[in-house]
């Protein structure tokens, strides 16, 4: 069971263990993995991911260990794949309140899923969504 969804750069440090991932941030995620249960990720942060290595803004290793965490099936992160569902789901996310796009999709798997997102993004944390930070 999912119990929180995680925005592209809150996976990425947890991951490399940045300072720049909050306390409770972090905690929320230890203890979910504790108690069995799973910190969704939605594939649109892989796709980003690629994004900011091209950009040059991330080491290209990043993704390389981000899929070798998805697909270990004793991790706790898993990949949400973006369904119509989702999509569907972003028309509750107001444009003006999150405008990017890939925080839309990963606000949408939240909400679709009926959890917090796990994220720093100013405008994801006042927006009606549930989040952790």
């Amino acid at each position: 069971m999912i119990a929180f969804v995680a925005d592209t750069h809150a996976l990425i440090w947890y991951l490399f263990n940045d300072p720049r991932l909050s306390t409770k941030a972090r905690k929320a995620i230890a203890d979910a993995a504790d108690a069995g249960l799973e910190i969704g990720i939605s594939s649109i942060s892989v796709a980003e991911i690629v994004y900011l290595i091209e950009k040059g803004r991330i080491p290209s290793s990043t993704l390389d260990e981000v899929l070798r965490v998805l697909n270990d099936a004793e991790r706790e992160l898993k990949e949400v794949a973006l369904t119509a569902d989702i999509a569907s789901h972003m028309r509750g996310i107001p444009r003006e309140e999150v405008p990017d796009l890939p925080d839309r999709v990963i606000a949408a798997t939240a909400r679709l899923l009926g959890v917090p997102v796990i994220t720093r993004d100013g405008r994801i944390r006042s927006s009606v969504l549930q989040t952790v930070w």
